[in-house]
């Protein structure tokens, strides 16, 4: 049977020595962990060890999980080959460009907790497939000037 537990960093000695979540439990206590921490401790960066890895080594996906203490609400971004890069739609007019531990989040992709908790647990319950019970929209991610001609690694001319 392969390993369908999730590898998460969310803290400073997790870069070393991620956590396993294996459980719907673990989820629950990682999200716990997220809303208690410290501050800048409200997000993870979550993959699934069912998935296959790229061809240099790495996770071809990667789900970031934020939380919001004080509003009670939370934000997923998803990385993968059948989705491209993707967020959690929350409602319109909630809050603006939501920042977790580093990791922005675009505009309007608050949801519940709960249903990041749900999210969560469809994603370790189904070996890192795309969570269904959330809305998502694509994400654009637009190159800083891209469109002033000029080749940004400096290899031309």
């Amino acid at each position: 049977m392969a390993d369908s537990r999730l590898v998460a960093r969310y803290r400073r000695a997790d870069m070393h020595d991620p956590v396993l979540v294996s459980t719907e439990e673990d989820v629950d206590g990682l999200i716990d962990a997220l809303l208690a921490g410290p501050p800048f401790h409200d997000a993870a960066h979550l993959v699934s060890r069912a998935r296959p890895m790229t061809w240099s080594g790495f996770p071809d996906h990667e789900l970031h999980v934020g939380v919001n203490r004080d509003g009670q609400v939370g934000a997923l971004m998803l990385s993968a080959p059948e989705t491209g890069l993707v967020a959690s739609v929350g409602a319109p007019g909630s809050r603006g460009d939501v920042v977790h531990h580093w990791t922005e989040f675009p505009l309007d992709s608050e949801i519940p907790l709960s249903l990041v908790r749900s999210a969560v647990k469809e994603f370790l319950r189904t070996g890192g497939c795309v969570p269904t019970c959330v809305v998502r929209k694509p994400i654009e991610v637009v190159a800083e000037d891209s469109d002033d001609g000029q080749d940004p690694w400096g290899s031309s001319g």
